[in-house]
């Protein structure tokens, strides 16, 4: 028995490529983000340390965070909006 299928549309795809990411069409959106929001949290946490270790100013701390929650925008998409644009077929 085989699950659905999922299509990930190129820019999407394109923005996981650039984490390591390459979801195929048995991988399911959830796997997907799931793994994409523990990256982010990991470089939240990294920067963080920096910040707290004083090898960056706050005032760049801010803009860094802001700069890192852009280049991380497929989580702006909730989990419902991933398995839409994804279009699984059961």
């Amino acid at each position: 028995m085989t699950g659905p299928r999922w299509t990930y549309p190129p820019e999407l795809a394109e923005a996981l490529e650039t984490f390591g990411l390459r979801p195929t069409d048995e991988t399911p959106p959830a796997l997907v983000r799931d793994a994409l929001n523990d990256l982010y949290r990991f470089e939240l946490r990294r920067m963080r340390e920096r910040l707290r270790a004083g090898a960056v100013e706050k005032t760049r701390y801010v803009d860094d965070v802001i700069a890192l929650r852009k280049k991380y925008w497929p989580l702006t998409m909730p989990l419902p909006v991933w398995e839409r644009v994804c279009r699984g077929d059961a």
